[in-house]
């Protein structure tokens, strides 16, 4: 399979995850700015989710950008990292429905940990392919932003049951971590 194709497969994937997160947004009873009040954990869930989806979309990109050969490996690697991704509508509406509750809350860290989780297997998938001198594995380097995400994902999912705040300021936390394209992999191709 081309590298063209795989990523026209990935974006079409990742569009239909964000395209059935917004059919998920129930409008508001009313007409003033208090109807909206009932919606906004689910709304927050939403920017959080989508934003994090962004992310995933855009450094998939650039990976692949810096990626010369796709092999079977590659793609498994990456279904295993769409399969996780097409789970974060299920629960970016449970946590958002039930107001951030501890048990949703752990939930969604448990998806967002695997969809890392499954990033770093294809990455290594990928680089593993093309050798530790191609220009993927020179631009990840150690990887400590990827290593950082995982340590604070893992931190996150015990905390929801402490208290879930801190667990949604740890996801909001490590969205800004990546919200800016790692310029290692975008300068590498």
């Amino acid at each position: 399979m081309s590298k063209t194709r795989l990523e026209a497969f990935s974006d079409a994937v990742i569009a239909i995850i964000m395209t059935v997160m917004v059919l998920e947004l129930r409008a508001p009873r009313g007409v003033d700015w208090n109807a909206l009040r009932p919606i906004v954990p689910s709304l927050l869930t939403y920017v959080l989710s989508f934003v994090m989806l962004g992310i995933y979309w855009n450094n998939h990109h650039h990976m692949f950008q810096a990626t010369d050969r796709i092999t079977g490996r590659v793609l498994w690697a990456n279904l295993h990292l769409l399969f996780w991704l097409s789970l974060i509508p299920f629960v970016t509406a449970w946590m958002g429905e039930n107001h951030f509750a501890a048990l949703p809350t752990a939930v969604y860290g448990v998806v967002l940990l695997m969809s890392a989780v499954s990033y770093t297997i294809l990455q290594s998938t990928i680089i593993a392919g093309q050798g530790t001198s191609s220009r993927l594995a020179l631009a990840v380097g150690s990887d400590a932003k990827g290593k950082m995400s995982l340590v604070l994902y893992i931190a996150a999912i015990p905390l929801a049951f402490v208290h879930q705040l801190l667990s949604d300021a740890i996801y909001v936390i490590v969205a800004l971590i990546w919200l800016v394209p790692d310029r290692r992999i975008e300068s590498a191709h």
